[in-house]
């Protein structure tokens, strides 16, 4: 088996970088896996926005002012150096023009800013040097015609940095190099002056920051805690509760209004759900009195036919009770589809032309107008409900006739149903309120034809659930159920699109 070959790291910086990721998560990978490690890792982070915030903001300041402070030193240091290093230069060119003209003196003065002298021949031998090198060996030479080096020097007796600059330069009696040394005490003082004062100011603003970072941000989230402990004590007894509006218009405000409308929301629904249990009982309580009535009378009496004519109203009685629970398990089957319309294609002409053949039992004639194919996106047992509940309440209402119209709008191209009867008018201010779950205009009659309230209602959350409306319109015929169902291709939000 071969052995693996070692993967050669990547060059450039960027693979510096990323070799040193995996060295540093090779590292950290044992102590994670430690549980002691994991715990303490867990206790030591902060927890809550507002200590995350503070650290963020603290660590933020703390890499951007050691970045500064070290650009600051570097600048510093440099600008010194180079200071330092013009007057040794100055004094060395000094000493280079008396060498040259052959005026060297064995003790040479020192200049302003420069430590010591030493200047030596082509043999390692010192030719000349200031007084506080006197009987002191040659200096090294730094390897180069004209150079920079910076070192201890411990001849002196004091270790302190030294700037020395070296030149070969040549005289009458052969060439000599030249070494003059100037001190870097005052740079290394003014830096390290200059490094206590950042670190001393770089503290100081760190703690600033860090404070006021953790005071904006406490004030800031102070009204989210406050919705969120609003928020906590409500509960499905008390959606009439709203949460405290800050004022303003920022995020947290809006925060609020959203919370405050969703509440909003949840409490006219939970309205709705409870008139809507109540309704249904109350609906359910009468055919099911009615139904025990005839059964009891039915057990008790002796008459043969009148224990028939019993049992058949019985029968009516159950048949309705069994029609109102299919409405009600299809509004629970609506109001849980929420994600979005149906999508298969539907032959709406054909869809209305079936659904008006079976129907053969109607007590009015049905006129039908079309123009034409129209296909839209939905559900075709759904959309066949929909016509038929709109047709069993114009059966309902009309005196001789219905009609059926089914045309495209030619600004939108959406499809138009029209279910038209020539019963009695519609109020305007019942035209809202006859599409509510188990509203009546006449209770007895639809009573006695078996309706159960709910098939305008149900017509309308499906045609919804497709994007469309259905509103009541007069005509000269009479009242019109008018249908606008979206046409293919044409996207319209619904009010289950959330």
């Amino acid at each position: 088996m071969a052995e693996p070959q070692a993967i050669a790291p990547e060059p450039g910086l960027p693979g510096i970088v990323r070799a040193t990721r995996r060295q540093a998560r090779a590292l950290l990978r044992p102590l994670a896996g430690h549980p002691r490690a994991a715990a303490l890792v867990r206790r030591l982070a902060p927890r809550s926005v507002r200590a995350r915030t503070t650290l963020a903001a603290c660590v933020s300041v703390a890499v951007v002012m050691l970045a500064a402070s070290a650009v600051v030193l570097l600048l510093l240091r440099v600008n010194l150096e180079r200071s330092v290093e013009t007057g040794a230069r100055e004094q060395t060119q000094a000493v280079t023009r008396l060498a040259a003209s052959g005026r060297l003196t064995p003790q040479l003065p020192l200049g302003p800013g420069t430590d010591f002298i030493q200047v030596v021949d082509a043999h390692g031998k010192v030719v000349a040097q200031s007084q506080n090198l006197t009987g002191r060996p040659a200096l090294a030479s730094t390897g180069t015609h004209e150079g920079h080096r910076t070192y201890n020097l411990d001849a002196l007796g004091e270790k302190h940095d030294q700037r020395v600059t070296t030149v070969t330069t040549a005289t009458p009696t052969g060439p000599v190099t030249v070494h003059v040394g100037a001190s870097l005490r005052t740079a290394d003082t003014a830096e390290d002056i200059t490094t206590a004062a950042l670190a001393a100011l770089s503290t100081l603003l760190l703690f600033t920051v860090g404070a006021l970072t953790w005071r904006t941000t406490g004030r800031a989230l102070r009204p989210v805690e406050a919705i969120r402990s609003e928020v906590a004590a409500i509960s499905d007894r008390g959606l009439d509760r709203r949460v405290p509006a800050p004022r303003g218009d920022d995020e947290i405000a809006r925060l609020a209004q959203t919370m405050n409308a969703m509440l909003e929301r949840l409490e006219a629904a939970g309205i709705r759900q409870r008139r809507f249990i109540a309704d249904a009982s109350h609906e359910l309580r009468s055919p099911l009195a009615v139904l025990r009535t005839q059964l009891e009378v039915a057990h008790t009496h002796p008459d043969p036919k009148v224990r028939a004519t019993l049992a058949e109203g019985a029968l009516q009685d159950t048949e309705r009770l069994q029609a109102l629970s299919a409405d009600l398990l299809l509004l629970a089957r609506l109001d849980t589809t929420v994600h979005s319309r149906p999508g298969e294609s539907v032959d709406l002409t054909e869809l209305v032309r079936a659904t008006l053949a079976a129907r053969s039992a109607d007590p009015h004639t049905v006129a039908l107008h079309t123009c034409g194919d129209i296909t839209l996106c939905g559900d075709a047992l759904w959309l066949g409900r929909l016509l038929t509940n709109l047709l069993d309440n114009a059966q309902r209402h009309a005196r001789h006739c219905v009609a059926v119209r089914l045309t495209r709008d030619p600004e939108t191209g959406d499809a138009l149903l029209d279910v038209t009867n020539d019963g009695p008018p519609i109020a305007a201010a019942d035209r809202e309120r006859i599409f509510e779950r188990f509203t009546r205009l006449d209770d007895a009659r639809s009573r006695d034809d078996g309706g159960t309230g709910l098939g305008l209602s149900i017509a309308r959350d499906i045609a919804a659930l497709h994007g469309g409306t259905i509103t009541v319109q007069d005509t000269t015929d009479g009242t019109a159920f008018r249908t606008r169902l979206v046409a293919t291709g044409r996207k319209v939000a619904t009010r289950y699109d959330k």
